[in-house]
C-alpha cells in the first residue's frame, strides 16, 4: 500500500449535516441583513468645500420693461434682435439687443445696448451704449460670439440718400477691455 502526500481528511466528503449547517448560515445573514439596512440613499450631494463659494447662475437679463435711452415720442421702444453670452468674462450672461421706435412708416434708426443685473435686485439695467440711434444706422445682424459682439451695419453714404434704403453696409465687433467695450473690424468686413 502506498502513503499519499495528502491525507485523506473527513470533512472533504460532504454530508448532509454540511449542507444543513451553509443553509442555516445563509438563511442568518439574510435575515441579518434584513434587519440592519443602511439609510436609504437620495439623488443630491452634501455641500463640500468646493461648492460653498459657487457664483449663482443668473438668467440673461431680459430686455422686457428696461427704459432705454431712446426717445421716441408717443411711439413705444421695441427690441428687434437681442443676443446673450458673458461679455466681461465675470461668469454671468450679458444681453445685447437692438432697439428702435416703433415707427409706422420707415426705416427707424437702431440703437444696440448691453444689459447686465446684479445678484442682489436682479432687475436689467442698461450698462453701455454701442450704438447710438443719432447715427442713423440700423442693424442688420447681431450675434455674440468668445465674448465679443458682433453685428452688421446698414447705413447712409450722405443726407441725400432716402432714409429707407441704407447704401452702406459695415461689419463691427465690440470687446470688453480694461473697463470698457472697444469697437473694430473684425477680419474679412468691408465696407459697401
Amino acid at each position: 500500500m502506498q502513503q499519499t502526500a495528502v491525507p485523506d481528511l473527513a470533512h472533504t466528503h460532504a454530508r448532509p449535516i454540511h449542507w444543513l449547517a451553509t443553509a442555516t448560515a445563509v438563511a442568518g445573514v439574510v435575515a441579518l441583513s434584513s434587519v440592519l439596512q443602511p439609510n436609504s440613499a437620495t439623488a443630491a450631494q452634501a455641500a463640500g468645500p468646493e461648492t460653498k463659494n459657487a457664483p449663482v447662475a443668473l438668467a440673461p437679463p431680459d430686455p422686457a420693461g428696461v427704459d432705454f435711452p431712446l426717445e421716441c415720442g408717443p411711439v413705444k421702444a421695441v427690441v428687434v434682435r437681442k443676443a446673450t453670452g458673458d461679455l466681461d468674462g465675470d461668469g454671468s450672461p450679458e444681453t445685447v439687443a437692438v432697439v428702435h421706435c416703433d415707427a409706422p412708416m420707415g426705416t427707424p434708426p437702431d440703437g444696440v445696448y448691453v444689459l447686465t443685473q446684479n445678484t442682489a435686485t436682479a432687475a436689467p439695467r442698461v450698462v453701455a451704449t454701442l450704438v447710438d440711434p443719432k447715427d442713423s444706422i440700423t442693424v442688420s445682424d447681431l450675434t455674440v460670439r468668445d465674448g465679443a459682439v458682433h453685428a452688421d451695419l446698414l447705413g447712409y453714404s450722405s443726407d441725400a440718400v432716402p432714409r429707407c434704403c441704407p447704401d452702406v453696409k459695415d461689419s463691427a465687433k465690440w470687446q470688453w477691455r480694461n473697463g470698457a467695450f472697444v469697437r473694430s473690424t473684425p477680419a474679412g468686413a468691408h465696407r459697401v
